[in-house]
């Protein structure tokens, strides 16, 4: 009964927002309402508690909020600017092949705006810019929302991991001071690193197979012949992009944190699939194109016209670039702790005690570390100089970042709200587990040992319902801990099962596929894009699971 009515407020949001179509900023307020009732009801928690703890939730998405406001003020700036625009135009003279242009854009520079920006940013940047180069709409978001994947775990400077999983740190201190057998770590930001890595290796797979399989599947569904071979043809180029990406990920994701695996990854990569494709280097003997639109299915396109567009450069490739380096060199200067200034910006702290009065109820935000005031809304301070733009077009960037942030914030307050009355219900007068612990009790005893095949497929559903990779783990981390304790398993593999789950969820989540829609016109054809996108979200959860199984077999004794 406790695991019925924990799982109801998913339900909801689920129901609501699939069923009923309702968007998330109806949603998720509802969902919320649910939980509260359910907390209130099964778990014996007073009214004044449960405000606390969604105050706490909240105070969470509100340091959320920052990171998602500071990546639209650097989109919105650059838009402005001209920095965009001149992007876009470098981005064109590179190939004509329509396979290049989607590992380039669609998967190369979509990973690198995922590792610096996030929060849905890449597929609505890289879609549009596959439309002005030639791309059906319909395929441009597939590709796109599909693409967005792999680099989501480490998205946005590494918020997935370092703030999604918030609330199972305290499990991992207690791991610690207990001197749990097994632990091969001793700290919390030392675990955090760990799952990095271990998410690391369960996407390693899918980097190499899904781009491949991408260009195989556009050139099958929107191609003038309908073959799977077109986009296999390019198979060498495929390759040598996923390799460029992989290494430099890997490399950071093993030695320096969960910040810069996608950025770093996405920045390099890109870099060097650039200069490769302009040397002609491992490119497909033949161009390839989606051909003149007039033969196109018409479910293919909607309200916004196709075709190539003319861009223009409005500064040089350098100075529309420089933004980006700037937001990669500052994140590594802020977050190595050798250089200093991690501790002095970790050190300014806004303090959330006793909330309402309830003594285990506190929170807090370090506004300086949060991504979105340094380096984000800095650069976009700085930009305004390296661009020469004026006070006008800088003051509309901001408004309309501010703008783009409401619907968002309705949302995100409401989910983060939730998560924390799922997570906190453990302080319950009756000595009952918490919502997640619940959760995690019933699904142990019904999954048995088959759990492990199924545990990145609710990392995709927390995606999926709540729009969001970091939410998803806030939502789950503790689930998915609870599982593995029950069962036995390794907790450092199925909590980083979580991360590579709500990484992959993204290609079917909901706010996603909305806002690709909105971008390249094809608003109400959501359902067709749900439609296609979810093969390649179940191919991955079951490479994911099958790896998930390879390593508990490998490391049977890893905590």
């Amino acid at each position: 009964m406790l695991a019925l009515l924990a799982l109801l407020p998913i339900l909801t949001a689920l129901v609501l927002m699939v069923g009923f179509r309702m968007p998330a900023t109806r949603a998720m307020p509802l969902a919320w309402l649910v939980a509260a009732v359910c907390a209130f009801f099964g778990w014996d928690l007073d009214l004044g508690y449960i405000a606390a703890i969604s105050v706490h939730g909240a105070i969470t998405g509100i340091g959320v909020l920052i990171i998602i406001f500071g990546a639209l003020v650097i989109l919105a700036t650059l838009q402005h600017s001209g920095g965009m625009e001149t992007i876009q135009y470098g981005m064109q003279q590179i190939s004509p092949d329509s396979r290049v242009q989607a590992i380039i854009i669609g998967c190369m520079f979509a990973a690198f705006i995922e590792g610096a920006a996030g929060f849905g940013t890449p597929a609505a940047l890289a879609a549009p810019l596959l439309l002005s180069l030639g791309f059906p709409p319909l395929a441009a978001a597939i590709f796109c929302l599909v693409l967005n994947s792999f680099p989501v775990t480490f998205g946005a400077v590494g918020t997935p991991i370092l703030l999604g999983f918030q609330y199972v740190k305290p499990l991992v201190q207690q791991a610690i001071d207990s001197n749990a057998a097994g632990l091969n770590f001793h700290s919390v930001p030392e675990f955090l690193t760990i799952i990095g890595q271990w998410a690391m290796i369960l996407h390693t797979a899918m980097i190499f197979i899904l781009p491949l399989f991408m260009l195989a599947f556009i050139t099958r569904f929107f191609g003038k012949e309908r073959r799977w071979s077109d986009g296999l043809r390019a198979w060498k180029f495929s390759l040598f992009a996923s390799t460029c990406y992989f290494i430099p990920s890997f490399i950071f994701a093993w030695f320096i944190g969960p910040e810069f695996p996608a950025l770093i990854g996405g920045l390099v990569g890109l870099g060097l699939v650039v200069m490769g494709a302009k040397k002609g280097m491992f490119l497909p003997p033949d161009h390839w194109t989606f051909g003149d639109s007039k033969h196109w299915d018409p479910d293919w396109t909607g309200t916004i016209s196709c075709g190539c567009t003319d861009f223009k450069a409005h500064m040089s490739q350098f100075r529309a670039w420089l933004p980006y380096v700037l937001i990669g060199l500052i994140l590594v200067v802020t977050r190595v702790p050798e250089l200093g200034l991690k501790g002095i910006l970790t050190g300014i702290v806004i303090k959330f005690p006793d909330i309402f009065g309830h003594s285990n109820v506190d929170n807090s935000i370090q506004p300086l570390y949060l991504p979105g005031t340094i380096p984000f809304m800095l650069v976009a301070l700085l930009t305004i100089g390296i661009h020469g733009m004026s006070g006008k077009q800088a003051l509309t960037a901001w408004k309309e970042a501010l703008g783009n942030l409401k619907n968002p914030a309705i949302a995100l307050i409401a989910a983060t709200a939730m998560v924390s009355i799922f997570r906190l219900s453990e302080l319950n007068p009756d000595g009952l587990p918490s919502m997640p612990m619940a959760l995690a009790d019933f699904v142990s005893a019904a999954a048995g040992k088959a759990w492990p095949m199924f545990a990145g497929f609710v990392g995709g559903l927390g995606s999926f319902i709540t729009g969001s990779n970091t939410i998803s783990d806030l939502l789950f981390g503790e689930f998915q801990w609870g599982v593995a304790a029950s069962s036995g398993l390794s907790r450092q593999i199925m909590v980083a099962a979580q991360a590579v789950g709500g990484a992959f969820g993204n290609m079917v989540c909901i706010n996603n596929v909305v806002a690709v829609c909105a971008v390249v016109g094809l608003v109400g054809k959501e359902g067709m894009i749900l439609k296609k996108t979810v093969i390649p979200f179940v191919l991955y959860g079951i490479v994911v699971g099958s790896l998930v199984f390879v390593l508990l077999a490998l490391k049977p004794g890893l905590f």
